[in-house]
This record gives C-alpha cells, sequence and structure tokens, in this order.
C-alpha cells in the first residue's frame, strides 16, 4: 500500500438527474458529509470539491429540488439542460462542468453508496488508472429479468467485440478529471460514455461496491429504453462489428467460387442432368459472393465515416499523470 502525502485530492461528483425528487435530498446529505477534509482507507486525503446535479428534464418535481439543495449547501451545484437527452449526456456535460482533478459519477436514486468513494481513489491511484468502476458484490436491485438481460447483453458484447470491458461497465464510476473532461469536448450525440472512455484510457481499476435499494420511485427504464440503451453501446464500440460483416462477406464469396467450381466440373462429368441449372447456380453464386464483398468494403468505408462521427480522437493530450496519482502537494479547485 502507497504512503499518504500531504497532498488533498479534490473530487467532483456528477449526478445525472431523471426523477430525483424524492431521493437526490438523501444522496446529497451523505455526499456533503466529505465536504470536509477525509481520509481514505489507504490513508489518503481527499475532500468532495462540489457537487453537481444535471438536470435532464424529468416528469416530477426534481428542479425544485435542486434549487432547494443548492441554496441550502454552497458546494451543490445545479446544471440545467434544455430538454431529455439521456443518462449518458447529462453525465458528460456534468464532466464537462467539473473543476475536480477527480470526477464521481452516481444514480441518482441512491443505491450507489458515496461511502465507498474513498476506496475508489485509492484504487485509482494504487492502479495508476484513469477509469475505477465499482464492483458489485451483490446482484443489482433491478429484477431477475433485468439483471439477466444486462449480464447476457454484456457478455454478448464481450465475445462479438472482443473486449472484456463492456463486463465492467457501470455508472458508479471515478475518472480522472483531465480525462473527463477532454473526452466531453469531442463527444458526439449518441456516443456510450464507457465506449468513449475506451477510447482515451487503456487502464482501468475496479472497487468493490455492495449496491442499495433504489429508493421509492419508478424506474426510468423500461424495455424499449433498455434496449435502446443496448443498441447504443453496439453502434458506439467501434467499427469491429462492421469488419465481422467484411469477413463474412468475403468468406461467403470464396465458398461461392469454389462451389461453382465444383458445379462445373460435376456438369462436364456428366453428373448434373438438368439443363440450364449449372448456368444458374454458378451466376448465381458469382454474383451473391460479388455483393458480400461489396457489401464488406461499403462496411468498411461506413466504419471510418462512423469514427468520425462519433467524434472519435485521433489523438487526446492529457495533463501529466504524475498530476493525478502522487503524493504530496496540495491541490485547490
Amino acid at each position: 500500500m502507497a504512503e499518504a502525502g500531504d497532498r488533498v485530492h479534490l473530487i467532483s461528483v456528477v449526478v445525472p438527474v431523471y426523477r430525483g425528487a424524492a431521493t437526490l435530498s438523501g444522496l446529497v446529505g451523505e455526499l456533503v458529509r466529505y465536504v470536509s477534509e477525509s481520509s481514505t482507507p489507504g490513508g489518503r486525503r481527499f475532500r468532495v470539491a462540489e457537487v453537481l446535479l444535471v438536470h435532464d428534464n424529468g416528469p416530477d418535481d426534481s428542479d425544485r429540488v435542486i434549487r432547494e439543495l443548492a441554496r441550502a449547501h454552497p458546494e451543490v451545484r445545479g446544471i440545467w439542460l434544455s430538454r431529455n437527452f439521456g443518462q449518458h449526456a447529462a453525465t458528460i456535460a456534468g464532466m464537462q462542468a467539473s473543476v475536480g482533478e477527480w470526477i464521481a459519477t452516481l444514480d441518482e436514486d441512491g443505491q450507489h453508496d458515496p461511502a465507498d468513494l474513498p476506496a475508489f481513489l485509492d484504487a485509482a491511484i494504487d492502479d495508476r488508472a484513469g477509469v475505477v468502476y465499482g464492483k458489485p458484490q451483490n446482484a443489482p436491485p433491478h429484477g431477475a429479468f433485468r439483471n439477466t438481460a444486462s449480464r447476457g447483453a454484456k457478455r454478448l458484447m464481450g465475445v462479438a467485440l472482443g473486449s472484456k470491458g463492456f463486463r465492467e461497465y457501470q455508472s458508479f464510476r471515478l475518472v480522472r478529471g483531465d480525462i473527463g473532461r477532454r473526452l466531453a469536448e469531442f463527444a458526439a450525440s449518441g456516443v456510450y460514455l464507457d465506449v468513449a472512455l475506451g477510447w482515451v484510457n487503456d487502464r482501468v481499476a475496479l472497487a468493490p461496491v455492495t449496491l442499495r435499494a433504489e429508493g421509492d420511485r419508478p424506474s426510468g427504464y423500461s424495455t424499449r429504453t433498455l434496449f435502446a440503451h443496448f443498441w447504443r453501446m453496439v453502434l458506439s464500440s467501434g467499427t469491429r462489428g462492421l469488419r465481422i460483416v467484411s469477413v463474412l462477406g468475403v468468406l461467403l464469396a470464396l465458398l461461392g467460387v469454389a462451389l461453382a467450381i465444383y458445379i462445373i466440373v460435376e456438369r462436364l462429368t456428366g453428373h448434373v442432368d438438368a439443363q440450364g441449372w449449372t448456368s444458374l447456380a454458378v451466376i448465381t453464386l458469382l454474383c451473391s459472393g460479388a455483393l458480400l464483398v461489396s457489401l464488406g468494403i461499403i462496411a468498411e468505408y461506413i466504419g471510418v465515416t462512423l469514427n468520425v462521427a462519433m467524434g472519435r480522437p485521433l489523438y487526446v493530450v492529457v495533463d501529466d499523470p504524475a498530476a493525478a496519482f502522487e503524493e504530496d502537494g496540495d491541490a485547490t479547485p
């Protein structure tokens, strides 16, 4: 375990708010305990510099609660979106407005315990990781169907797209502040936040957490919105899916050529008696192969366009990593 220095690490907490009228007061009450300087289990000093409540225009009176909390606590600040943009867009908006050297993101419903944040900071510094995800030690409190569907979707993404990172994605995370703010500068509409974080960071750590029961409020996710959420993750995960289409097209085209040669040989050796069948089969196989190869090439072009449209950067310049992980010195907002 690293020895703690005299540095005070500053954390900005970002909470996207859609239906938080019944739960925000309790969550903020837990967060403001860390406004005063505290210590992590590893002995590192930290404090919460600000709590950013991003209003995503939900159907309840969360806006009123945000204003009341901002008046009661000087560290609480409301971020106001013009309409409902979704959880990931609201989280990115909060990241852009943050000032802390670390950014913590929590759900509004109370299932994420702010008491886990010190362990997140220890994990980030011990592993020199740009992103730390909470690793639930219990089943998420969403019901058996939703939990099973979520695990299955993440496993499918990992197998199909060749990445294990999908299984770790959680909305309870700690991100280096410079990485989060740089990401917010280029993230485009429809991007999946955790996929975008993978574009600019390859050091990820995990911290064990116990998820609590959600507050007494209806879920903001229907089956349709959950599927849309999954599909956005697929579309923003990169071009490997399109590359699979391209490779499949080439393989099927080669198979078509091989079958065409086989059919011609069979015809020449007298094993095919039906008139016209050989020429029809050869034309069908060769044309189908040409179409599939063409689709594969088009998929490659679409992949390049997709990266540009999503704002995937060629590179991202961040602060000296030592500034985030060093143990000595003091940082002020």
